[in-house]
């Protein structure tokens, strides 16, 4: 398993809208690519225009051929009310969440 973590920055006058979006774009991914378990968001409570979304995947290639294929256009919703400042994969060792 690996988790990818993106970083946004999302206006606040933007945030509903990101939400929304994330939820609906996160659902598809899961629902239609191999490999993609789907992902959580998070929100900063030192800056409220900063939001990550940390998604779970099979394997890093399962994320890099959907990072490469014309599916990551599905994540065009998200990139219409933010900006993203950074993409990063990181191999999962150990779950501890309940």
């Amino acid at each position: 398993m690996i988790r990818v973590i993106y970083r946004w920055r999302v206006p606040t006058a933007e945030a509903s809208k990101f939400r929304l979006a994330w939820e609906k774009t996160t659902t598809s991914i899961r629902e239609t690519t191999p490999g993609a378990r789907g992902s959580v968001l998070l929100h900063s409570t030192q800056d409220p225009t900063e939001f990550l979304t940390i998604a779970r995947w099979d394997t890093l290639e399962d994320w890099q051929a959907f990072w490469k294929s014309s599916s990551h256009s599905d994540m065009q919703s998200m990139h219409s009310f933010a900006e993203l400042l950074s993409t990063e994969a990181f191999e999962e060792l150990k779950d501890h969440t309940v």
